[in-house]
């Protein structure tokens, strides 16, 4: 169909649903599962995340709400201090326990879209896309509109550029193109070989799956409730049996569970007669692997992808970056070199295929690093593990404006405090004082204690912890702010 032929309701809503429950291993050591690629800012010159570039470029788009977001429970403080810090509002921000992939996820949006917003169109976006045209990109989006509300499943399909082996693909009907810039879907193919991609971008009439979706939240409901009715009886019950938890909604752990795990590709678009494929021609990419990132990315003479203190001799082609210390290559060639402070990961730029599992891998022989960073994210700011030994663990901690932790205590360990930055307010049993700068405090094992920031600046202190046990589990919460396990 062209152009020309569809008519737009101008009153139709859009409620963005943003998948953010990735964890992005095959960007490791920079992405891992306790702060994965989409709340990194992975380009140069760019002030904001992906997640945050994926809410930001919404605005573009006539007659669209506040997204609602769906996110692991492990980042629910993550998503909230990111969605402050661009001043917006989340209609609801869903906690998975566990990821069951993206048609329980999609399902979920689409039962709360339909009992609170009178059944708008759902725009279902990764959270971990790149867009490089933001206005191409919402003339797309507008396309897609017609056919949601006329009762189709629309997934929006890019032209191949090369013979990709990591993403789906579209066949449809008709061949894309400027002025054929939709049709119906006529089948879905997974991830192929490599043979089989090289014949499939020779048809113009096959697309890359771009993983955006958009149709009405009863549309794809009743379709789910038709091809997999288990699917929706247990998101069902499982939303019914929620709890709201401050900004946040939990889903019901037991009955989760037993939720199948499914694509919205294999659950509903493989099987579904009501498909249609918009063309998106925006500029999109997945940037789900360091040599893809390196192609986006800009490039020196040498062909070299530079970020950090980096210095590079004699080296072509590579992708070279370095999150602390000095990073020097020679003589090198196709490589990836990535330097964080507690893993470095050197590797044929060509190793794709092998990333998948490199991270499970590390897992298997027990790396903790395969998921914990040495900055850990918490609500009220964050802490950086600096040097440990046997009985003794040095931290840095960072406490956000106005912030508070809980009230606590220790069975294991006793601790000291070094204000490096900024005011702190102690509590430590019944004594109250104010810290500041080079001002220190000794907190006893066994003492109740809690650590606020009065101030309008960032707290930084050092904190020296000491004692038998020194993992986090050592933490009895008598009162929190934020919700959490006394325990």
């Amino acid at each position: 169909m062209t152009k020309k032929e569809k008519r737009l309701n101008s009153e139709e809503i859009i409620l963005p649903v943003i998948l953010s429950g990735g964890t992005g291993t095959r960007l490791w050591p920079l992405s891992r599962y306790s702060f994965p690629k989409q709340y990194l800012n992975l380009e140069e010159k760019d002030n904001y995340t992906m997640f945050q570039n994926t809410l930001r470029r919404l605005k573009k788009i006539d007659n669209v709400i506040n997204p609602l977001v769906i996110c692991n429970e492990e980042h629910r403080f993550i998503v909230a201090e990111q969605l402050r810090s661009i001043n917006l509002q989340a209609k609801s921000i869903l906690l998975e326990p566990f990821g069951r992939n993206t048609a329980p996820a999609i399902l979920l949006a689409a039962l709360i879209a339909k009992e609170k917003s009178n059944d708008p169109n759902l725009l279902v976006l990764s959270a971990d896309h790149k867009i490089k045209n933001d206005d191409i990109f919402a003339d797309n989006i507008k396309e897609g509109i017609y056919f949601s509300q006329n009762g189709r499943l629309v997934v929006f399909g890019v032209a191949p550029t090369k013979a990709e082996t990591g993403y789906g693909y579209i066949e449809s009907f008709d061949k894309l193109s400027k002025d054929i810039s939709s049709s119906k879907v006529k089948q879905f193919i997974e991830k192929p070989n490599l043979s089989i991609a090289e014949n499939l971008i020779q048809n113009k009439s096959f697309s890359w799956n771009s993983g955006i979706f958009m149709f009405r939240a009863s549309t794809i409901i009743e379709e789910i409730k038709r091809l997999d009715i288990n699917m929706y009886n247990v998101c069902e019950k499982a939303l019914k049996k929620s709890k709201k938890d401050l900004d946040f909604q939990r889903l019901d752990r037991a009955t989760f569970q037993e939720c199948p795990n499914s694509s919205i590709d294999i659950s509903v678009m493989e099987k579904t007669k009501l498909g249609t494929v918009v063309r998106l021609d925006c500029g999109w990419n997945d940037l789900g692997s360091w040599k893809s990132l390196w192609e986006e990315s800009n490039k020196n003479n040498s062909k070299n992808v530079i970020s950090g203190k980096v210095f590079a001799k004699d080296t072509k082609n590579s992708y070279l970056r370095s999150e602390s210390r000095l990073l020097v290559t020679l003589g090198m060639r196709n490589i990836l070199a990535i330097e964080t402070d507690d893993a470095i990961l050197i590797a044929d730029k060509e190793a794709n295929k092998s990333f998948k599992n490199l991270v499970t891998d590390l897992e298997k022989e027990n790396f903790n690093e395969f998921k914990i960073n040495t900055t850990v994210h918490r609500p009220w700011g964050n802490y950086k593990l600096i040097n440990e030994g046997k009985n003794w663990k040095v931290k840095k901690i960072e406490i956000t404006p106005k912030a508070t932790l809980s009230l606590q205590m220790h069975k294991c360990r006793s601790e000291h405090w070094v204000i490096v930055n900024g005011i702190a307010k102690v509590e430590i049993d019944d004594n109250i004082s104010i810290l500041k700068m080079n001002e220190s405090v000794y907190v006893p094992l066994g003492s109740k204690h809690r650590l606020s920031n009065p101030g309008n600046s960032i707290l930084t202190l050092i904190e020296v912890q000491s004692g038998e046990y020194l993992e986090e589990d050592d933490i009895i919460r008598f009162d929190d702010i934020y919700g959490r396990d006394k325990v």
